[in-house]
């Protein structure tokens, strides 16, 4: 060997050799020939699920034993599986006592008795093989980051429900300080450690965002036409005077549009035009427009698509659009029915005072100002709505996801439109929507991470003895009643794992039941209160803005006992169904 000239270089060089001489060396390089184990298995949780990212040690009569090529320890992957090579000195294996030891955040730590050391023979460089298989059962932990994670989403919710500020900046001041926790207290002392930026963008539902987006995009473009505006001229027309008929019409085709749109664009849409007619007939805009955003609601829980709870359980569960309307399309018509008959009895005297003089001067002045304004636009428009909601339909059929059928219609309706894609996203894509759902899978994702979620969804296990029937009632009624004080956005968010672990527990829950009380409970239990669903929010704020205030009481009675009756009939219908 020739030595380089560079006397640093030369030490260097020393200091390596020795190194590798040394006990260091010893240690680092395992020894030519010797004893060869293989530990494998899964670290799951009680229900068997896998976890990932659990750190786990070897340890040879008590000694950890560090693996081939990975470092110090061994880590689960996403599954929650693990597999690692050891060298040991010969004749190790196998009377010696082995074991595994797991350790991960919000976990507590759990050792393994000694375990079965299986022998599988030799390798051809003249070293014994041996086999272990590991599988242990974690187990949560309550610390500090627990609480952490709880306190956050439980100032967020107060936060949201309260109105302090807007539920975008609360959502993303939670994500941010459970972050900010992670990286600072986290850091020294991982007792403090929630959620690891890497799992917050993992958590990020992106098919829930895109999907949403695109339809904001094709609704944009839908608005440009006129078409909202002339379906309530037309519903004014068909109903020929009879405020009785019209205030039908409008609850019905609110409804539909809500089931294929979405609710709170739909509302955004009626909201005007609903209040030029009322002013027209000269009664008050809130005898139709409570109506309205409670049939939007109702219309909006029938499909995949039109209320954003089912948006979220769809994507989370897997669940297709035609699984959404074959399961609850039915329902929704009955209640439909129903809640439009009340409203009718409920607002009685309103409807009777209205000024019906002159119907065809009405009419005609109506045809006049609200008609289509871009037909050609209206027909693509409606053309590749059609076709986007018929890859809804077959989506499941496809393996396709959702966003991916929006968004392909977004795209093609803008490149075939020639609409200004720069105005969609600055003045039609609701952005702080969109910035909300992100920071609130953020926020959720650390009380699950944290074990909160599994707490939760193990005292609904508990409370309903694991009887299904019971599951169904307890879901649907605390998804209502939850719902109708605070955003059924975010109570859905969280509630999602919490059934996922119900679907695994419960006999019988796995037909799928528990998704639909869920859905039923949270999108018809936000009719209950003003400040219950997005669609209910803006109606109000839309209302005020041109002058006729709805207070929190008045709502209220106008929408609770019609929320409860609802709910009342969903749960018989699901007990019948299921």
């Amino acid at each position: 060997m020739s030595w380089p000239r560079n006397p640093a270089v030369k030490v260097l060089m020393i200091i390596s050799l020795l190194m590798l001489a040394g006990p260091w060396g010893a240690a680092a390089a395992p020894p030519e020939t010797g004893d060869r184990l293989t530990v494998s298995g899964v670290m799951a949780d009680a229900q068997g699920k896998g976890i990932k990212e659990v750190e786990i040690e070897l340890l040879v009569n008590g000694r950890q034993i560090k693996p081939l090529g990975k470092g110090d320890r061994l880590e689960t992957g996403s599954q929650g599986s693990f597999v690692g090579r050891y060298a040991l000195p010969p004749g190790t294996l196998p009377q010696t006592r082995v074991q595994i030891r797991a350790d991960k955040p919000s976990w507590q730590v759990q050792e393994s008795g000694p375990l079965q050391v299986l022998d599988a023979g030799t390798d051809q460089a003249g070293n014994r093989l041996f086999q272990v298989e590991a599988n242990l059962p974690l187990k949560r932990q309550i610390n500090p980051a627990f609480w952490i994670a709880a306190g956050v989403l439980l100032v967020v919710y107060i936060l949201i429900a309260a109105e302090v500020m807007h539920r975008t900046l609360a959502a993303f001041l939670g994500a941010t300080l459970i972050l900010f926790i992670t990286y600072t207290a986290g850091t020294f002392d991982k007792h403090y450690f929630i959620l690891s930026f890497e799992d917050a963008m993992r958590a990020i539902d992106l098919n829930v965002i895109f999907l949403l987006m695109g339809m904001m995009i094709i609704v944009g473009v839908l608005k440009k036409t006129g078409l909202f505006q002339w379906l309530a001229y037309k519903s004014y027309a068909l109903a020929r005077g009879n405020i009785f008929i019209l205030a039908f019409i409008l609850q019905v085709v609110t409804a539909v549009c809500s089931a294929f749109l979405d609710n709170v664009t739909t509302m955004l849409l009626m909201i005007p035009v609903t209040i030029e007619i009322a002013v027209t007939l000269k009664i008050n805009p809130i005898t139709l427009l409570i109506p309205e955003v409670f049939a939007s609601n109702v219309g909006g829980t029938a499909t995949l698509i039109g209320d954003p709870p089912n948006i979220l359980i769809g994507s989370y569960a897997g669940l297709t659009f035609s699984q959404f309307v074959i399961n609850l399309a039915l329902v929704c018509s009955v209640l439909l029915t129903l809640t439009s008959l009340w409203y009718l009895w409920w607002y009685k005297k309103g409807y009777l005072a209205a000024e019906v003089k002159d119907v065809e001067r009405t009419i005609e002045y109506l045809k006049e100002e609200y008609k289509i304004t871009n037909k050609k636009l209206t027909v693509m428009g409606l053309g590749i709505l059609a076709f986007v909601i018929f890859l809804f339909v077959v989506h499941g059929v496809l393996h396709m996801e959702p966003s991916v059928a929006a968004l392909t219609g977004a795209m093609v309706l803008l490149a075939i439109s020639r609409v200004d894609i720069v105005e969609m996203l600055e003045h039609e894509v609701e952005w702080p929507t969109l910035v909300f759902f992100i920071a609130l899978f953020m926020v959720i994702a650390g009380a699950e991470e944290t074990g909160l979620i599994q707490v939760i969804a193990e005292w609904v296990k508990d409370v309903s003895g694991g009887n299904l029937t019971a599951a169904i009632i307890l879901v649907l009624w605390v998804s209502a009643i939850a719902s109708a004080f605070i955003d059924n956005i975010p109570f859905t968010a969280t509630m999602l794992p919490i059934i996922a672990f119900l679907n695994q527990t419960i006999p019988g829950a796995e037909s799928g039941v528990l998704w639909w009380s869920l859905a039923l409970g949270a999108c018809l239990g936000g009719n209950g209160t003003m400040i219950g669903a997005s669609a209910n929010v803006i109606t109000v704020g839309l209302a005020e803005k041109a002058g006729y205030h709805i207070s929190f009481v008045e709502y209220m009675k106008a929408c609770w006992w019609p929320m409860i009756i609802t709910v009342t009939i969903a749960m018989g219908y699901l007990l019948i169904a299921y």
